[in-house]
């Protein structure tokens, strides 16, 4: 034994088997030279609380190319003093190494029976956000590791980068909630929640209503998607033209459920998930009404109008989701996750380009709140569980603004000799109708 100075290191030479020089000032403190000349770093001791059976543990700090003999030496005295103190270094890494990752960790948090009350239509937007976002991000990474760092990091690249600041704070929530269940079900071994902490964006209101003309433009591309098909437009120009479809054959027909189910959006009001995943038995075509057992606010009825009654009479019936999707029919059926393909070409077929399908629903209820139908009665139909939901339609509920505006507009205007006077009753010419 001796000091083990940078003199002395370098003066080790190899032998025939590896063999380690331990230091005679600090015990526990070595240098390990293997059989090729590489020389590294070590320490070595034994576990308090377990006397002479407590088993011996030993750490490899690094190559002597990567640390000099006196930072070693000073890694070597933190670790002996914190295993002085009740401590096992070595153990708490190798518990590091087999503590689950994200990615390990998250088919459990997405069980349906991993948490009570959550409803199937989460845990879908859940693995959503999981397999879209978060997984690319940080699904590697060891769960008790994650920073708040790292979390608004991810919150900023959705958030700002991608101009998502609505999915970004849906992101974090269920980060947020990943955590809060994995702490308490102690799948992971920490005390704080990193994604509880994030400043989340400001988010605006984009609800969007159709008019009566653009109705009219969607109404015709359905038609047209479903009948004799969109057309593909082909860039003549590019090399890739002469490979293109003949002119005649260059058209797309979408199915007839996809059809019904964008219909059937716009006339009831109700949520995506709603339509996709109805049932034929939650159908009721006698009384015109739907019951769903898992909606978004819970067990919820919906009413049937003839418009609607008379597309779900006609639609073919293949399997037990009435939008069927490609698994329709089969053991493993699955409702259909979305509608993206067929949305995309009809609303740039009808010139809607940015119109989301949420957008429907607000339309249906921008309808009926211009028609003088109540509030209460649209947020029952839309189903709010809260009736500040609906409140924000009542900017369109104004028909007896509007009457009372008009008949003094009209006054004004005659009285200026530049109108006939306003009738006396009380029909009223829409705006969109006099544009």
């Amino acid at each position: 034994m001796a000091r083990l100075t940078k003199t002395f290191v370098d003066g080790l030479g190899q032998r025939d088997r590896t063999f380690i020089e331990w230091d005679d000032d600090l015990p526990g403190f070595g240098i390990r030279v293997t059989t090729t000349g590489a020389k590294s770093w070590v320490v070595q001791y034994r576990a308090t609380g377990g006397g002479r059976g407590a088993p011996t543990r030993r750490m490899t700090l690094g190559s002597l190319a990567t640390l000099t003999s006196e930072k070693a030496r000073g890694g070597a005295k933190d670790i002996l003093a914190t295993v002085r103190l009740g401590g096992d270094p070595a153990n708490d890494i190798a518990k590091g190494r087999e503590a689950p990752t994200i990615k390990e960790l998250s088919p459990k948090f997405l069980r349906a029976d991993a948490k009570v009350g959550r409803k199937a239509s989460t845990l879908a937007l859940y693995s959503l956000y999981f397999k879209v976002h978060i997984l690319p991000a940080i699904g590697g990474k060891r769960a008790k590791d994650v920073t708040e760092a790292e979390i608004r990091k991810l919150h900023r690249q959705i958030g700002i980068d991608a101009d998502k600041p609505s999915t970004a704070n849906r992101v974090v929530a269920t980060l947020s909630g990943f955590f809060a269940w994995g702490i308490k079900a102690r799948e992971i071994d920490r005390t704080d929640n990193p994604a509880r902490t994030i400043d989340l964006f400001k988010e605006t209101s984009r609800e969007r209503y159709l008019t009566t003309e653009e109705l009219a433009r969607l109404g015709t591309a359905l038609r047209e998607a479903e009948t004799v098909g969109l057309p593909h437009l082909v860039d003549e120009t590019k090399p890739t033209a002469k490979h293109a479809r003949k002119p005649e054959n260059r058209r797309t027909i979408i199915d007839p459920h996809s059809a019904a189910a964008i219909r059937l959006l716009i006339l009831t009001g109700a949520r995506l998930r709603e339509i996709l995943h109805l049932r034929w038995t939650s159908v009721d075509l006698e009384r015109g009404m739907l019951f769903l057992d898992d909606s978004k606010t819970g067990r919820k009825p919906i009413v049937l109008n003839a418009p609607a009654v008379q597309i779900l009479t006609a639609l073919p019936r293949v399997g037990q989701f009435v939008i069927a999707g490609r698994s329709a029919g089969t053991e493993e059926e699955a409702p259909r996750s979305d509608l993206h393909r067929p949305w995309r070409a009809i609303t740039k077929r009808a010139d809607l380009q940015g119109l989301r399908i949420h957008d429907l629903r607000h339309t249906h209820a921008s309808v009926g709140a211009g028609a003088g139908v109540g509030l209460p009665i649209i947020g029952a139909i839309l189903g709010h569980a809260d009736a500040a939901t609906t409140a924000k339609y009542a900017h369109l509920a104004n028909d007896p603004v509007r009457r009372a505006s008009e008949r003094i507009g009209g006054d004004i205007a005659a009285a200026m000799g530049e109108a006939p006077p306003a009738p006396d009753n009380d029909v009223i010419v829409p705006i969109r109708a006099r544009q």
